[in-house]
């Protein structure tokens, strides 16, 4: 569901997020396990819609977490130690069920943390030499992130069995 038209900054912008989030599993609706995890991209072999999902799991917790929390890394980034950059992208064995189940958990988690912030609050850890992010930068950057992915499921859905659109896809 969108966010009221005339909601309040905080509002909007986690609303706009929360929607976002939620077309996620929509756009999983209806997949075979193997269509989760074909690869439809010869030049991009890790944009599967697992690895997607997995990925968009990833981003929410490096930034909410690590970054705006600043808690540390307890092996849970996947590239440490000489790893693949796109490492949490690895997915052929995960089903599509638990990495959306752990996406939804870790949206779930931001929102908790993001409850006990304010839209001026920065990154306790940053890895930008420009410095600090502002949680309203984040969250502006999530929605951007979580769009952007939402695009690529859109093409890589339409590419394995044509559904299109936001309607249930099944």
């Amino acid at each position: 569901m969108r966010p009221p038209l005339t909601a309040d900054e905080r509002t909007q912008l986690t609303g706009w997020l929360d929607h976002l989030r939620s077309l996620v599993r929509t756009k999983c609706e209806g997949l075979s396990e193997a269509d989760a995890h074909r690869k439809v991209l010869p030049t991009s072999p890790l944009m599967t819609v697992a690895g997607l999902v997995s990925h968009m799991r990833w981003v929410e917790y490096s930034w909410f977490t690590q970054n705006l929390l600043g808690t540390p890394d307890h092996g849970e980034t996947p590239w440490t130690e000489g790893g693949h950059v796109d490492a949490e992208m690895f997915v052929d064995d995960v089903p599509l069920t638990q990495l959306l189940d752990d996406y939804d958990a870790e949206c779930a988690r931001s929102n908790e943390i993001l409850a006990g912030v304010s839209l001026d609050d920065v990154e306790r850890v940053s890895f930008r030499e420009a410095g600090a992010a502002s949680t309203r930068y984040i969250l502006c950057h999530m929605i951007e992130e979580t769009a952007r992915h939402l695009g690529h499921l859109d093409i890589i859905r339409e590419l394995l069995d044509g559904a299109t659109g936001y309607e249930r896809m099944n």
